[in-house]
């Protein structure tokens, strides 16, 4: 398509040079070169348009750190727009609790003529009347401040989600930075190998080293390619996973986490991660406005047992003359005095206040548990850095030097690469396990930790 687009715009340069140029400028040496250098100066024209044009179609990568991740998940996160739906359906229930009943109109006609023989306003009764009804009991009042309740109930359940969806996110951030890492490894290793073997090749045709020799570090090859490959299909998973929790068309988005795994260390108190649990849990607050909501139901339902009033006024005209009535009306509770309602929002104020017993001991044990296994992994990154990464790359430097120089063998040079190999990716996992630990730690207290 580039090709043709420059042949296009080639064209359409080139022809009003062409009309231009006569032609016995053109049989001159002084015409030729003008009319060369205008058809140079057209053509690198329609490249640079050429590859302006693809620049545009072809949609930029862009690298996100942590916080904008988490930001560009905020606005775009289906599950998060479906969650503000939900707040915005109770509010609507507050706007429904403030109405009050509509009054009612009434006519009625009778003793209508049906032979229409006589006049027709001489002996019929009309009767206009409009009623209304007065809640009782303070319905009104309660009912908003029921409304209230499940509204902040729908928020602190939103907040819920988000607290959830929020540390799903970070796990994927992190799932593709190790990826990355592990490929950026594999690559590097690839590379290294390539050079040893490029060199052991060399010796091989000075017969300083065997066919044998050879042979192995060729086979040992396929391995350090299939880790690329290995690694790249990894990493492009973890990618589209990360695309799709950040929302909107993963597909058509080419965005990509920023940064590598590093290792910052972190201190933390029991007793503080406690109390900054018990006051900062969005479960636990959503238990804690459930029992609220459920004590607003209660007297709801216990004002809704007492009837409503109803008032009306009316005009009866029979015949000629006015008859003026007024109306009182009221339902006798000796049934139905909204037994079961009232058992009900008593039953779901105890369910609320044991879900709050069962989360408090629930939060104290995922914070002890996360902080258990923060500490596991902070003393197992901390081993890596004592020295063992220092003395890998020693090995493995020196048993090179040692291969070149015709002291060490293949076995030894493969056996170093092999052990740096698996020590960085082991020391990539131990920094994801500290990040995924301290995510544990910040979901179980609802704070965030890093700095």
């Amino acid at each position: 398509m580039r090709f043709l687009a420059c042949l296009v715009l080639f064209s359409l340069a080139s022809s009003p040079i062409m009309a231009q140029q006569s032609s016995q400028e053109r049989k001159s040496w002084p015409g030729l070169n003008s009319y060369l250098s205008d058809l140079v100066k057209a053509q690198q024209q329609a490249r640079q348009q050429a590859q302006q044009a693809a620049n545009a179609a072809t949609p930029q990568k862009k690298d996100l750190t942590l916080a904008d991740a988490v930001d560009l998940f905020l606005q775009q996160n289906l599950e998060i727009v479906a969650g503000r739906f939900d707040i915005e359906t109770a509010d609507a229930e507050k706007l429904t609790a403030r109405l009050r009943p509509n009054p009612e109109l009434s006519a009625s006609f009778d003793n209508l003529p049906l032979d229409f023989s006589g006049p027709f306003f001489s002996e019929q009764e009309i009767a206009y009347g409009v009623s209304q009804t007065f809640e009782l009991g303070g319905k009104r009042r309660k009912r908003i401040n029921a409304a209230n309740a499940n509204a902040e109930l729908a928020r602190a359940s939103f907040q819920v989600t988000m607290w959830k969806l929020t540390d799903d996110l970070k796990r994927k951030f992190y799932v593709a930075v190790l990826a990355s890492d592990l490929l950026k490894l594999a690559n590097e290793n690839q590379k290294t190998f390539e050079e040893i073997l490029k060199h052991t090749t060399e010796q091989f045709r000075q017969g300083e080293i065997s066919g044998l020799d050879l042979r192995r570090l060729e086979v040992e090859k396929l391995k350090f390619d299939t880790d690329v490959a290995n690694s790249r299909r990894d990493y492009e998973v973890a990618l589209r996973d990360f695309r799709l929790v950040l929302g909107g068309d993963y597909r058509s988005m080419d965005a990509a986490p920023a940064g590598t795994l590093d290792y910052q260390p972190y201190g933390f108190v029991l007793a503080d991660l406690r109390d900054k649990s018990l006051a900062s849990r969005p479960d636990l607050r959503a238990a804690r406005i459930s029992e609220l909501a459920a004590d607003s139901s209660i007297k709801l339902q216990d004002a809704q047992r007492i009837p409503d009033l109803n008032v009306g006024v009316g005009l009866k005209r029979v015949v000629v003359d006015n008859v003026y009535s007024f109306a009182l009306g009221i339902t006798l509770p000796v049934f139905d005095r909204n037994q079961g309602e009232r058992v009900k929002a008593l039953i779901q104020k105890k369910r609320a206040q044991n879900d709050q017993k069962i989360l408090t001991n629930l939060v104290l044990s995922d914070v002890e548990k996360a902080l258990a296994s923060f500490e596991s992994q902070k003393s197992r990154v901390e081993l890596y850095r004592t020295g063992v990464l220092t003395k890998v790359e020693e090995i493995q430097n020196l048993t090179d030097f040692s291969f070149k120089a015709g002291e060490g063998t293949v076995l030894d040079l493969l056996d170093a690469i092999r052990t740096r190999r698996e020590t960085l990716a082991s020391y990539y996992q131990a920094l994801f396990d500290y990040e995924t630990s301290l995510l544990d730690l910040e979901l179980a207290t609802a704070t965030p930790l890093q700095k």
